[in-house]
Formats: C-alpha cells, sequence, structure tokens
C-alpha cells in the first residue's frame, strides 16, 4: 500500500482539541505514516500548535509532524522549539517559510524554506526528518514556474529529506512537477496534497489565496449544485478519488490529505482508490 498521512490544524479551545482527538482516532485506522499540525502565519499559533501535537503525541495513534515556520521565528526561540520536540520524541517536522501577517514587513532570519531548513540540520543533524513544500502550480508569489522550481531545489538541497506539494486538481501538472525537479537533480519522494472538496464558497476563498487552481469546469459544477450540499460533496468525492487514483496509478509515492480537521471525507476517497 501506498502511504497516506493526514493534516490537521489547531483547534482554538479544549473542546475543539478533543473533537481533533478524535477525528485523529478516526484517521488512525487506516495507518497512516504520520499525522502533522499546521502552524499560523508569523507563528501566530505556536503555543496551540504545540498544545495539539502534545495531545496527539500522548495518544499514540501515529507519528506526529509539527508545522515550523521560518516567518516570524527567531534563531533563540526555534532552538529551544526544536529541543522541546527532540525530548518529546518528536522526529520528523514540516519546514515552510510561511505567511507574513498583516502589517508585518520583517522577514527575520529565516526569508526562505531553505534557511529554515539549513538551521534545523546545523542544530539537530539528521535526528529529525525533515518534509518541505512544492507548488505543482507554481507558489503565488514566485515571478516564474523557472524561478520556483529553483526554490524547491535550493530547500531540497539545505536537507529536506522529502516534500508535501500544495493541493491542486490537475494531476498533469504534478507529473510535469516531478519530472523537472527529477531533471534537476531531485529525488527525495514528492508526496501530492489533497483537499476534499466538501464545501465550494469555503474551496474557493483557499483556493484564490493559495494559488491552486479549480479547473474551470469544476468550478462551474460545483456553482451549479448551489444549496445541494449532498450532490455537491458526492461529486466532490468522485473527482477527488479518480484524481487520486491517477496519481498513485502514474507513481506517487504516497497522499497527503487535507483534513480540514473532518475524518469522513478524507476517508471515504482514501477507502474508495484503496478497494479500487
Amino acid at each position: 500500500m501506498p502511504q497516506v498521512s493526514f493534516e490537521f490544524f489547531p483547534p482554538k479551545s479544549p473542546a475543539g482539541l478533543e473533537k481533533l482527538l478524535q477525528t485523529a482516532r478516526e484517521l488512525a485506522t487506516l495507518a497512516p505514516e504520520y499525522l502533522s499540525v499546521t502552524y499560523g502565519a508569523g507563528g501566530s499559533t505556536r503555543e496551540r500548535t504545540l498544545a495539539a501535537v502534545e495531545a496527539l503525541h500522548r495518544a499514540d495513534l501515529a507519528e506526529v509532524a509539527p508545522h515550523l515556520s521560518g516567518i516570524g521565528a527567531d534563531r533563540h526561540g526555534l532552538g529551544e522549539l526544536l529541543h522541546h520536540y527532540e525530548v518529546l520524541g518528536i522526529r520528523r517536522v514540516v519546514a515552510l517559510r510561511g505567511d507574513l501577517p498583516s502589517g508585518m514587513v520583517q522577514h527575520g532570519p529565516f526569508p526562505y524554506a531553505e534557511d529554515l531548513v539549513r538551521f534545523i540540520r546545523e542544530q539537530t543533524g539528521g535526528r529529525f526528518h525533515v518534509e518541505v513544500a512544492a507548488y505543482p502550480e507554481m507558489h503565488p508569489q514566485s515571478p516564474s514556474p523557472s524561478a520556483d522550481l529553483q526554490r524547491f531545489v535550493d530547500k531540497v538541497r539545505a536537507g529536506a529529506d522529502g516534500a508535501i506539494t500544495q493541493y491542486f486538481y490537475n494531476a498533469d501538472a504534478y507529473f510535469r512537477f516531478c519530472e523537472e525537479a527529477q531533471g534537476a537533480g531531485i529525488d527525495v519522494p514528492i508526496v501530492p496534497g489533497i483537499m476534499p472538496i466538501t464545501n465550494y464558497t469555503q474551496l474557493a476563498r483557499f483556493s484564490d489565496a493559495c494559488g491552486a487552481e479549480i479547473p474551470r469546469w469544476i468550478r462551474r459544477r460545483l456553482e451549479d449544485f448551489g444549496d445541494d450540499m449532498t450532490s455537491l460533496r458526492r461529486f466532490g468525492q468522485d473527482v477527488v478519488s479518480e484524481l487520486s487514483a491517477r496519481l498513485l496509478a502514474g507513481g506517487a509515492p504516497g497522499l497527503h490529505f487535507y483534513t480540514l480537521n473532518q475524518a469522513a471525507p478524507t476517508r471515504e476517497i482514501w477507502q474508495a482508490v484503496a478497494s479500487g
């Protein structure tokens, strides 16, 4: 079986944390390689991320991989956080440049993800498995596809062990990106990120912000469903299940699901792929 991993965002309340743990328990039955926890712009969710990571680690459902953000971080604080995770028993992290919070103009000592990866290696050697991000449809702030590819190459060469992509709905973009990365001498696993489709308004907002394209035929179908959420979700499950199956058939090493802290949509897609 190919690997599967699940991503969560840190909840804002104790009740939300308990709900997250229940979601993680449900998804743990699918034997994920790891569970990751996101980190807000400029470190805005640092304490909530840490609390979610510690709770998931105590639950012992699967390996836990905290996100680390370079933007807004300083060397001392990041070093302390890495040490804390190492003592806790965490052995995998996701290293990201991160987003600038509204009003922030200074990038700090880690303006790019490669700087963060290099710092992690300087501080901890090979004691962490480091994942980084990849953008099959180009990072929205990148000036060109070639510049975006070079950024990816740089952070892998700085010490990354693997990559997770931004979500997408065009399998050809993923396969082309992997070919170009291989052509540049990169051979780490590049795992496609998968976003279930359950809410068109939410998906459109996310996609406009992160530069992930929703193909016109999908967008128009989603618009046409209107308030018929049952039909929209059924259509979304079919589309994403077919995409996931094609990616795995084409050689993708696994799937990384952006769960939005919901178990059912992700579980249904993975089960459809695994049984197909």
